[in-house]
């Protein structure tokens, strides 16, 4: 056995105490005390010692919301979440297609929706300078994407292309395809065919980029949220060829909406096959089928969240899965042990999304509180959901950088009541004893976990400073969201050995060159992750990052 102390740091442990310690050590991996100097080094005299110049360790950051495949991808398209004009947005892409002039068309996310004005997107406002390659633009939050008329005509959408269930293509008054495709239909029409153009190698590639970037942001273990068959595919062969991932993964299996009853039961038998067959080859090690995900909802900025009252416009929007068509098919993935993941912004679905869970406990008289199912996002919320999900033990599972307010401007405007100041009432969740996990929905939002930590301490913008912030009075202390962001992603994603410097415990863990728990959160916006470490090995260190961009 080979044992490390480490010693001269100020070291968070995530315990439900908030404790700190000076001192702690790592035997093959895994930690094998934590406490005082004097007491870890008794436990394993003559170790070697690291002296880690007085710096803060904490528990490596578990992205419990992520989807990798997609961030990896979202890396080398056209970044437009700071794109504040239709111009800038237009600008942007010239810039990108100049700098890629082999691609053979035009990706870009991250655009946002008062980007554009008081209409909503067209192919004709990318026509205008892109008339002859296409373009496929995602939404910031992944639910709405807009095309240009070469990628419709790509793509197949016309004026004959049916709406999927839970999805609509925007239509001129003679019923053409106008450009943008909303929930479902951006996924079916214009994901699944550039799905089907990419190759098992291009999804390898942009997941290495996807674990760059998180290990760099001090991530050690990610839940991806919307897990389709080729991705597993691409997961699963990272494994083979390198024996392990760079750091453990636990998905949840989109589950797509059909209008016949017995194909969405399929799908939930598809997926405890596949989480039994990676039990049993032992890839669960590293990737780990752990349930499914409902896209219950949209989101409140293209109004097609489902609200308890309409939006300002008069509009509202049913839900994707309503509750006749889910219940059958949670209370079997309950059956079969999968966790249940519910994306539910709008306060009527997070309703609905109880009223599932309900049904699943009375259905198979499971015990419900200790399944952890979980409901994802919950932007608008009403009280009386927070208390059942207290009663049910249901986890919350939220996002930060989703409030950022230099993105809340659209979100507000189409509420248009005082229901813009009462979104992400983290304090509540807290207040009612809720389990709560902290994640970014990355690529919806920037990645970076210091960033969301940020947010998490003030209410403020990460992209923008010097905006007020929204409600601050709700967020976190220090030690809460470090706790929400470490040892909350663990329970969520049911990792039950990390998300805590604790012995037995695996050795994820990070380095940082200040201390969130009593320094200016102002601060973290130019903080650096000093290293990242996986199972007690060096995953990243910006010394070496640094001197390889040198």
């Amino acid at each position: 056995m080979s044992t490390t102390i480490y010693v001269n740091a100020v070291v968070f442990t995530a315990e439900p105490d908030g404790r700190t310690e000076e001192s702690f050590a790592v035997t093959d991996g895994v930690v094998s005390a934590v406490g005082s100097v004097d007491d870890v080094r008794a436990t394993a005299p003559g170790a070697t010692e690291v002296d880690l110049g007085g710096r803060f360790i904490s528990p490596g950051v578990i992205d419990s919301h992520t989807h990798l495949a997609s961030f990896g991808t979202a890396l080398g398209k056209a970044q437009l979440r700071d794109c504040r004009t239709l111009d800038d947005i237009r600008e942007r892409l010239l810039r990108w297609k100049e700098a890629n002039p082999e691609a053979p068309r035009v990706l870009g996310g991250g655009w946002l929706f008062d980007a554009v004005g008081d209409t909503h997107p067209t192919a004709a406002m990318l026509d205008e300078v892109l008339p002859d390659i296409p373009v496929y633009l995602d939404a910031n939050d992944l639910h709405s994407t807009w095309l240009n008329s070469a990628a419709l005509q790509e793509a197949g959408v016309d004026r004959d292309t049916p709406d999927p269930v839970g999805g609509e293509i925007a239509r001129d008054s003679s019923g053409e395809a106008t450009g943008l495709l909303y929930e479902t239909a951006g996924r079916k029409y214009a994901w699944d065919f550039l799905d089907s153009i990419s190759t098992l190698e291009d999804r390898i590639r942009s997941l290495r980029r996807a674990f760059t970037a998180y290990l760099a942001s001090g991530v050690t273990g990610v839940t991806d949220m919307a897990l389709t068959e080729p991705e597993i595919e691409a997961l699963r062969t990272l494994v083979a060829r390198d024996g392990r991932l760079p750091f453990p993964v636990t998905g949840h299996i989109l589950m797509i909406a059909e209008s016949d009853a017995r194909a969405n039961l399929n799908q939930v038998d598809r997926a405890t096959a596949l989480r039994d067959e990676l039990e049993r080859s032992g890839e669960s090690e590293w990737f780990r089928i752990s349930g499914v995900k409902f896209i219950m909802d949209g989101v409140i900025d293209a109004k097609t969240a489902t609200m308890c009252c309409p939006y300002a416009d008069g509009s509202n929007t049913d839900p994707i899965w309503d509750a006749d068509r889910m219940k059958p098919v949670a209370a079997a993935a309950d059956a079969a042990g999968l966790q249940i993941a519910m994306h539910a912004i709008g306060d009527r679905t997070s309703e609905i999304a109880i009223e599932v869970l309900e049904y699943c406990s009375a259905e198979n008289g499971s015990g419900i509180r200790s399944r952890r199912h979980r409901i994802e996002h919950l932007e608008s919320v009403t009280d009386g959901t927070i208390r059942r999900m207290a009663d049910l033990g249901a986890v919350a599972s939220m996002q930060p950088v989703h409030s950022d307010p230099a993105i809340m401007d659209n979100w507000k405007a189409v509420l248009g009541d005082e229901r813009q100041e009462r979104g992400f009432p983290w304090h509540k969740f807290r207040e009612s004893g809720v389990p709560i996990t902290l994640g970014t929905d990355a690529p919806t939002a920037p990645h970076e976990a210091l960033p969301n930590l940020y947010i998490a301490l003030t209410g403020g913008s990460s992209l923008s400073p010097g905006l007020p912030p929204y409600h601050p009075e709700r967020a976190f202390t220090p030690a809460e969201a470090l706790t929400a962001l470490t040892a909350g992603g663990a329970y969520a994603g049911y990792m039950e050995n990390v998300g805590r410097i604790r012995p037995g415990f695996r050795a994820n863990f990070i380095e940082l060159d200040v201390n969130p728990l009593d320094t200016d959160p102002r601060e973290l916006l130019g903080a650096e992750v000093i290293a990242t470490h996986v199972h007690g090995e060096c995953a990243y260190s910006a010394a070496t990052d640094h001197a390889d961009k040198n």
